[in-house]
């Protein structure tokens, strides 16, 4: 049976990180829309669409383009992740450094505390400008 299996999704796209989100979006909603009155049928019929969207992705044969939209999810997913871990890094580092923001390119510069009035050039553009740190 596991050879039958392996067989037929040969050459298929098969599980990546977007069937992932989708598959639990999917429970989500259908979890959402057991509790909830006249939305419910659409929550349902939403969660089911994805149900779909998802084996269609999994077996799939166009593994380029299955790739592709994979690295656009990832891509948007880094980019929101990757702002909370920005923000949790500062707010550990709070006690030791001061965070600035250059004036003309809006670059997150960091200095360390208790060094009184600092000149600081920016590394990007190198604007330099008087803080108190």
């Amino acid at each position: 049976m596991r050879e039958r299996i392996a067989r037929f999704m040969y050459g298929r796209y098969g599980q990546d990180q977007l069937n992932i989100f989708l598959l639990i979006a999917a429970v989500v909603l259908m979890v959402l829309g057991a509790f909830t009155g006249k939305v419910g049928s659409f929550l349902n019929a939403l969660s089911l669409a994805l149900l779909v969207l998802t084996w269609i992705r999994m077996l799939s044969k166009n593994l380029p383009r299955r790739r592709a939209e994979n690295a656009r999810y990832l891509d948007l997913r880094y980019r929101v992740t990757g702002w909370f871990r920005r923000l949790k890094t500062r707010w550990d580092q709070r006690r030791d450094y001061r965070f600035f923001s250059c004036p003309s390119c809006h670059t997150t510069l960091r200095v360390p505390k208790g060094r009184g009035k600092i000149r600081i050039v920016c590394r990007k553009c190198g604007t330099s400008f008087t803080r108190k740190s």
